[in-house]
């Protein structure tokens, strides 16, 4: 890896990574950045005093170590944490990261956000990384810019603290359905521990019957006034019987309450969904790709 080694572009350690100039690169994406700048956040407010796990690149000519009178621009940057999220890089960028994924030698859970700056770096790095569990070539990435087709589901709410066991299987499911296998197989707890906290924090909206939990929607990113709804499921007898749209027209309206623009992806595949976020007012602004290990 090339941390401020030699001319031309270079990529910039998590420590040195310039608060100010990594904010600014994350305002120009900040719908597809939601997920880093959340992050970048905490680790800033975090006691530990470590550095949030972001590399970033600086064009040769700029930024300079040791004058002063330059401070460190950046022209790219990646999230390099157990997931793989990138900011924004150019094909320079791309090459840098890639040989820094190398070089670390770390198993990651995913690449995901911008599909050109994701499918560039899977491509450069693929030859000598492990097989994927799948590639999501396509996602488009949708913001919540009209009103929808339905009123609000009138019984969606967010989930009650106390209601973990209950929000537990309809979360697994979803996750099972989405990535094709158990969010428990690793043995720990990190699983609940996340959903847990989404809970805590008012993040997400449930609709019980019968004790049953048989809709489920987490904010799952939240920067500013920008979320992204992840985590989006119905209980399969249920399915197909006009929940979706309401429901999902209930959990923008509460959303909106904390954060204006209302964000989302989806595999382009699905078309049963993008149908139903169409409906409920949502509207393509790019796309998003994923790589799951």
């Amino acid at each position: 890896m090339r941390f401020f080694a030699g001319s031309g572009p270079r990529l910039v350690p998590p420590h040195a990574v310039p608060a100010g100039a990594l904010e600014d690169l994350l305002a120009t994406r900040r719908v597809a950045s939601a997920f880093v700048t959340e992050n970048v956040a905490t680790f800033r407010t975090a006691t530990s005093g470590q550095s949030a796990p972001v590399v970033g690149v600086t064009d040769g000519g700029r930024g300079l170590p040791g004058r002063r009178s330059t401070p460190v621009q950046l022209t790219g940057a990646c999230w390099v944490g157990s997931n793989v999220v990138p900011v924004v890089l150019d094909d320079a960028g791309i090459r840098l990261v890639a040989d820094h994924l190398l070089a670390q030698r770390r198993p990651r859970a995913s690449f995901f956000g911008p599909q050109r700056e994701v499918l560039a770096l899977w491509n450069a790095v693929q030859p000598r990384w492990s097989e994927p569990f799948a590639v999501r070539e396509e996602q488009p990435l949708m913001v919540a810019k009209r009103h929808s087709d339905s009123a609000p589901h009138p019984e969606v709410r967010p989930a009650d603290p106390s209601e973990v066991a209950e929000v537990l299987p309809a979360s697994a499911a979803m996750f099972e359905e989405e990535v094709g296998y158990s969010p428990f197989v690793a043995g720990d707890n990190g699983y609940v521990r996340r959903v847990s906290r989404l809970i805590e924090d008012q993040r997400t909206f449930v609709v019980r019957r019968d004790g049953r939990v048989v809709f489920k929607a987490d904010i799952g990113a939240a920067a500013g006034d920008v979320c992204q709804i992840q985590g989006v499921w119905v209980a399969p007898e249920h399915r197909g019987q006009g929940w979706a749209v309401p429901c999902m027209t209930a959990v923008v309206e509460a959303a909106r309450r904390r954060w204006p623009l209302v964000s989302l992806y989806v595999n382009s595949y699905n078309r049963a969904a993008l149908r139903t976020y169409h409906r409920a007012g949502f509207n393509r602004v790019g796309t998003f790709a994923t790589v799951l290990f």
